[in-house]
C-alpha cells in the first residue's frame, strides 16, 4: 500500500537535481514513492534520473519522448501516482529533512481533503519565508469561503502546488490534474478550481519546501512566448468562475486578478522579445475585451492609478485600432 505519491518533474536541470533527489532520500519511507518525470531533458538530467531510479527508494522514472511543459509532466505524474495522498515538487527545488511524514500526519489528523503550507523562498544566498495569505492554521474550512474579498491577496492567489498535500479523492473527483499543454500559469486554473469544488480544507504552518527563484531556465525568466500563456490560463479562470453558483461574488476577484497579472507583465515589458511584447499588448487588450465589461469597470476603478493607467492605455489603443481599420 502506497501511502504518499511525491510527483516531480524535471527538465534540464541537471545543476540542481542532485539536491533535489538528496531531499527526497531524506523524507524517503517504505510506503513513499517518488515519480520522477523527465520531460525529455536535453542536458544531463535523464541520467541522473536513471541513476536515481536504482538508488532512491520508492523512485520510479517515466521519461516523455516530447517535452510537454510542467502542466503535462505533473498530470503524467498523476496518472501513475498509486498513493492514497499526493504532493507535488518541482526538479529545481528542495525539502527539509522529514518534512511529508510531518505534512502527512497533520492531514490525517484533520482529515481534509488538502491542506496548503507556507514555503521557503530561496534567492542566491537569501532566506525568507513565504506564507499562505490566510490567518487561520490548523482549522478545517470550507475552501469557497476564502476566495474573497476581491482586493486583498487570498489563498487563490498562493497558487503553488507544491506548497500542500491533497487526498487521493480530488483525483477521482477530477480537480488534482492541470489543463494539459499550459507552459506557464498553469497553477491558476488548478488553485482556483480546487478552492470552487473541494470541500475541505485546511493552511498549516510548516515551511518545509524550499523554492529556488531565479534559475535561468525557469519560464518566469524567460521572455519568449510561452510567457503569454497566462493568458490562456486566466481565461480560463474566468470562463469556469463564471459559470459557478456564486459567479456574482467571485467574478470581481477573478477579473481583478487577471487584471493585476496583465498589468505586471506590461509594467515589465521590456523583458520580453520585441515581437512577444507586441503580441502580449494585443493579446491584453483582447483579453479585457472579453471579460464581463461591468466587472472589468469597477475592477480598473478600484486599482491603484499606476497599474489601472497602464491596463487602460492598452485598451484605448485596441479600440482606436479598431475605428481606424
Amino acid at each position: 500500500m502506497v501511502k504518499l505519491s511525491v510527483i516531480v518533474p524535471f527538465y534540464n536541470v541537471q545543476t540542481y537535481a542532485p539536491d533535489t533527489l538528496r531531499s527526497l532520500r531524506a523524507n524517503a519511507r517504505e510506503d513513499f514513492e517518488f515519480i520522477l518525470v523527465d520531460d525529455c531533458a536535453t542536458d544531463g538530467t535523464p541520467e541522473i534520473l536513471e541513476r536515481a531510479e536504482r538508488d532512491l527508494p520508492g523512485a520510479v522514472y517515466v521519461r516523455h519522448e516530447k517535452n510537454g511543459g510542467l502542466a503535462t509532466a505533473r498530470n503524467t505524474g498523476l496518472d501513475n501516482a498509486k498513493g492514497e495522498y499526493l504532493a507535488f515538487l518541482d526538479g529545481d527545488d528542495w525539502l527539509a529533512p522529514g518534512y511529508y511524514a510531518q505534512l502527512l500526519a497533520a492531514i490525517e489528523d484533520l482529515g481534509c481533503d488538502f491542506v496548503r503550507t507556507d514555503h521557503v523562498q530561496c534567492t542566491a544566498r537569501a532566506r525568507s519565508i513565504t506564507r499562505v495569505p490566510h490567518g487561520r492554521r490548523d482549522e478545517v474550512m470550507n475552501p469557497r469561503d476564502v476566495i474573497l474579498p476581491a482586493d486583498r491577496s487570498t489563498s487563490v492567489d498562493y497558487p503553488y502546488a507544491w506548497a500542500g498535500m491533497y487526498h487521493r479523492r480530488l483525483v477521482d473527483q477530477g480537480l488534482l490534474h492541470f489543463t494539459h499543454g499550459l507552459r506557464t500559469a498553469e497553477d491558476r486554473p488548478w488553485i482556483w478550481r480546487l478552492h470552487r469544488e473541494a470541500g475541505s480544507f485546511a493552511v498549516l504552518g510548516l515551511a518545509g519546501v524550499f523554492y529556488r527563484r531565479g534559475v535561468a531556465s525557469s519560464l518566469t525568466q524567460i521572455g519568449d512566448v510561452r510567457q503569454l500563456d497566462f493568458i490562456r490560463a486566466f481565461d480560463q479562470v474566468i470562463e469556469e468562475t463564471a459559470r459557478d453558483r456564486d459567479a456574482d461574488a467571485l467574478l470581481p476577484k477573478a477579473v481583478r486578478t487577471y487584471c493585476a497579472i496583465i498589468s505586471h507583465h506590461l509594467g515589465n515589458i521590456e523583458r520580453f522579445e520585441p515581437q512577444v511584447a507586441r503580441k502580449l499588448r494585443s493579446m491584453s487588450a483582447a483579453a479585457m475585451k472579453r471579460m464581463p465589461q461591468d466587472v472589468l469597470k469597477d475592477a480598473l476603478d478600484s486599482m491603484d492609478y499606476e497599474r489601472a493607467a497602464r491596463l487602460r492605455r492598452v485598451k484605448r489603443r485596441s479600440a482606436g485600432a479598431e475605428v481606424a481599420a
